[in-house]
């Protein structure tokens, strides 16, 4: 089955808990929003509050289970806090069936010759080298459960260049080796599968901040285009390993 293709069955990631980042807004919002109909308890990552508050009372409301809020800012957390965020989930759940690596930020389309290197080694930090060290922080959690999914969320020039994308292709492009390096690791060895997923284009923030003069009006809905994500953190894409997978 193509991811695409996916129709989960009520109650498909039922007794799942599954960590978004980015879950206040965009395809991590729309992701959380889905997961929690499938059944799933999800933990609410973001740095913003009020965002991350919105999505869980939607969440509630539509009679899902009671999600956890997780505010965490992937820019500038030290080591002490991914540790006490392993330890509040280690106390509440005690493993962790799914994490999907959502959050991301863009930078400006610069020439390489221009390109600001503080805004370099921000975007970096944020799309490649948090989801590492969130990823190691969770791993202990993840051993714990049957079937556990890592999930990176990737773009088309993660995996092929294109000029002025600059910081945001380099990240992409080493989330794709984070992804196939822990893929590796885990086969055989662990319940842990890793894989990435590239959505396509999506009416998001930070694809505005990417293509600004693009017409918003001809691109999905972040909750469009949820299924894949869906079916590659449930079991019904057990086995599935070391992918780098796309919507097209």
């Amino acid at each position: 089955m193509h991811p695409r293709d996916y129709r989960p069955e009520p109650g498909s990631h039922a007794g799942r808990m599954i960590v978004v980042t980015g879950a206040g807004d965009g395809i991590g919002r729309a992701l959380a929003l889905a997961l929690a109909r499938q059944g799933a308890t999800v933990g609410l990552l973001g740095r913003t509050l009020r965002r991350l508050e919105a999505t869980y009372d939607s969440i509630v409301a539509g009679g899902g289970p009671q999600p956890a809020l997780l505010p965490f800012n992937l820019e500038t957390a030290a080591a002490g806090e991914y540790d006490a965020l392993g330890a509040a989930l280690e106390r509440e759940f005690g493993r962790i069936d799914g994490l999907a690596h959502v959050a991301g930020i863009a930078g400006d389309p610069t020439p390489l010759d221009h390109y600001d290197v503080p805004t370099w080694c921000r975007v970096l930090h944020v799309n490649l080298t948090a989801p590492f060290v969130l990823t190691q922080a969770l791993l202990p959690l993840l051993r714990r459960a049957e079937d556990a999914s890592v999930l990176f969320t990737s773009c088309a020039i993660g995996r092929r260049g294109r000029a002025y994308f600059g910081a945001y292709a380099a990240s992409k492009s080493g989330l794709e080796g984070l992804m196939q390096v822990l893929a590796h690791e885990c086969e055989g060895t662990t319940n842990i599968r890793a894989n990435s997923f590239d959505p396509g284009p999506v009416r998001t923030a930070l694809r505005l901040r990417l293509y600004p003069a693009e017409d918003r009006t001809m691109l999905p809905e972040p909750a469009a285009v949820t299924a894949p994500f869906l079916y590659l953190l449930g079991p019904a894409s057990r086995g599935i390993n070391g992918q780098a997978l796309a919507a097209g």
